[in-house]
């Protein structure tokens, strides 16, 4: 077996900064409590869903000898950080990338999880492998403890009948729930969605998707903006597009446009794509992941629509949103606009103009700020 060091990890391509980590003491928690589960999984039994750069996944591998290892994870960027860490660590033959469907969990004695941020994602994932997975099947769901919150047990609970909670250590937790109750319909389908009166429009959403099906604050007024935009783009981008409302409104309010939906989220990509299936946009509307717009040609879009992140995992970082607009810079052709939403409190006007071109702020209430940015 490879020699394993967690302090061998990177988060590489995602931001890299002193304060960020590629592995925390959710992820070494998680794997000790699965010891004894690992050492007796067969091959093809482990499954890791959320992990983040690979700790996971190359833990189980590299410490517990766990092969066949199926991952489900939902950045792109987390992907490739797996991907180069297991080929340092010599661990690339130990997993393979899955997508969220029973084909991840079918058979599998042993999950392994960071708990997602939202109950819906929580309550999927437990539906998910409640109905698909081995009888015998546990799942060891850990993260920070600021992070946790008694409605997690509640969702794991309808899934189900066995739920232990760990020892807290290094302000962490892991609930390990076993016993499933494969009968229980509720949480089962991926996607869900919901219809706007106000916009005639239907949002779907799979359930790690930012803000769901509901419309988050900062997309609502950067719709209002829609008809200030450039008037005849060949090409309009929704970059980071979420559950894809942007990309759906500028097709419907554009419609010679070649419009794309971006974003790195698998679970935006499908959500993206079942908002355009539910509204009739299949055709018009391509939706991609993609790391920023690595893979769309230089000077190629007249317009590119952005409600940049402002976190990178739970922390606070600068670099959430600026290679989203220096991917935008490059792709955008000259005089081509760029429309960012954004908190109020951030600087990124000022950091508009030095990477993209002349920016005016054009809209502005208590909260976010709405800006239009130029090519030069």
């Amino acid at each position: 077996m490879p020699d394993f060091s967690f302090d061998d990890l990177r988060r590489f391509p995602d931001v890299e900064a002193p304060n960020l980590f590629a592995v925390d003491a959710s992820d070494r928690l998680i794997l000790d409590e699965a010891a004894d589960a690992l050492a007796s999984a067969a091959p093809g039994e482990v499954v890791v869903i959320g992990d983040r750069y690979g700790a996971l996944t190359l833990g189980a591998a590299g410490l517990h000898g766990a092969t066949r290892i199926r991952v489900q994870q939902d950045a792109l960027t987390g992907e490739r950080a797996l991907a180069r860490n297991a080929d340092r660590a010599g661990l690339a033959d130990s997993y393979e990338s899955m997508p969220f469907d029973a084909s991840l969990v079918e058979g599998a004695t042993v999950v392994l999880m960071q708990l997602p941020r939202t109950l819906a994602a929580l309550d999927q994932a437990a539906a998910l492998i409640a109905r698909h997975a081995h009888p015998s099947v546990v799942v060891f769901a850990g993260g920070r403890i600021k992070h946790l919150s008694i409605s997690m047990n509640e969702v794991l609970s309808k899934h189900f009948s066995e739920l232990r909670v760990s020892l807290a250590r290094q302000k962490s937790r892991v609930l390990v729930a076993s016993a499933p109750i494969g009968t229980s319909d509720a949480g089962s389908d991926t996607v869900r969605s919901e219809f706007h009166d106000e916009l005639g429009l239907w949002v779907a959403a799979q359930g790690t998707a930012f803000a769901g099906t509901k419309l988050d604050i900062g997309t609502r007024f950067l719709l209002s903006f829609i008809p200030q935009m450039a008037v005849h783009p060949d090409v309009a981008i929704d970059l980071g597009c979420g559950t894809g409302v942007l990309a759906a409104e500028i097709a419907r309010a554009r419609p010679e446009a070649r419009v794309i939906a971006s974003d790195q989220s698998s679970s935006a990509v499908a959500s993206a794509r079942e908002t355009m299936r539910l509204n009739g946009l299949e055709g018009r509307v391509d939706v991609v992941r993609d790391d920023a717009l690595r893979s769309q040609p230089d000077a190629s879009a007249g317009l590119i629509l952005c409600n940049p992140p402002f976190h990178v995992g739970a922390a606070v970082h600068a670099d959430a949103a600026l290679g989203l607009f220096r991917d935008a810079a490059r792709v955008l052709e000259s005089g081509g606009e760029l429309w960012t939403v954004f908190n109020s409190s951030l600087s990124h006007a000022a950091t508009l103009r030095k990477i993209v071109g002349p920016t005016d702020v054009v809209g502005q209430n208590a909260k976010f700020t709405v800006a239009r940015s130029s090519r030069r």
